[in-house]
């Protein structure tokens, strides 16, 4: 099984964004590994969920990988369809990650989903652009 720990430093008080309708908050975060994490299973299934055209051949693992991210909802609860919706409680926060230094060429975006009460997280993808990027990268921590 897979096991990573997501670590976010809370946004200050100049960290959110507003829009009509819409109140983003802005972060950093990292992903972090954890001792006996097994990637075996969880990297194919990421590969297809992230439009990932290729697996990565050589993976250097670390500890953690930054990241910044965009809280999109809070307190949310998983929609039979896949989506989050805000109109009953649950307990999900559902989030865009910016992985990477912001140049084309090395940066990726994805969603990462989790509710911490049941110690679950999901990704999916934002951009199949970004799949094989995204991947190798969280192959580093997994």
């Amino acid at each position: 099984m897979a096991k990573f720990r997501i670590e976010l430093v809370p946004p200050g008080p100049t960290d959110s964004k507003s829009a009509p309708g819409f109140n983003f908050k802005f972060g950093k975060g990292a992903l972090n590994e954890e001792p006996g994490s097994d990637a075996s299973v969880i990297l194919p299934d990421l590969a297809k969920a992230l439009a990932a055209k290729k697996a990565p051949l050589k993976v250097k693992r670390s500890n953690a990988l930054p990241f910044t991210y965009a809280i999109l909802g809070e307190n949310e609860s998983l929609s039979s369809g896949g989506g989050f919706s805000g109109k009953s409680p649950g307990n999900w926060t559902a989030m865009k990650i910016f992985i990477g230094t912001g140049d084309d060429n090395n940066d990726g975006e994805v969603f990462l989903n989790f509710n911490a009460v049941a110690g679950k997280a999901q990704f999916s993808e934002k951009d199949a652009d970004y799949g094989d990027y995204v991947l190798a990268k969280l192959a580093t921590v997994l």
